[in-house]
């Protein structure tokens, strides 16, 4: 799903969606507190169109693996981008009021200030 909303944004090509799925097949990309991080291994690179990020929340929360996510953050970075957004995200997400909100705000320009820090 993350995927898909990437490919339909212009961030990636529609192969990406693979990569991602491999990458969860090699790792999986969910990071603790109710949430997951999914992108592509590293050889999608090139499916990359530009770097973007997706958000998808999900208000009761969806197995993923031998957990529940009920906040979801799709990553496309063009070059080592990723690592700066992982950055980001490591910050951002350690804060569990944060995270809480995130997960249940209806609010997308409060989405946004918290991704942009504006």
């Amino acid at each position: 799903m993350a995927g898909q909303i990437l490919v339909d944004s212009g961030y990636a090509e529609v192969e990406y969606i693979d990569a991602m799925l491999q990458r969860e097949a090699d790792l999986s990309t969910y990071i603790g507190n109710g949430t997951a991080i999914p992108h592509g291994v590293s050889e999608a690179k090139k499916k990359i169109k530009k770097t973007g990020i997706c958000i998808l929340q999900f208000p009761d929360g969806i197995d993923y693996g031998d957990e529940k996510v009920y906040l979801m953050i799709g990553i496309a970075g063009v070059g080592n981008e990723h690592l700066l957004i992982l950055s980001n995200l490591a910050e951002l997400l350690e804060d569990e009021s944060k995270v809480e909100g995130l997960r249940t705000t209806k609010d997308v320009d409060s989405v946004y200030k918290q991704f942009t820090n504006q």
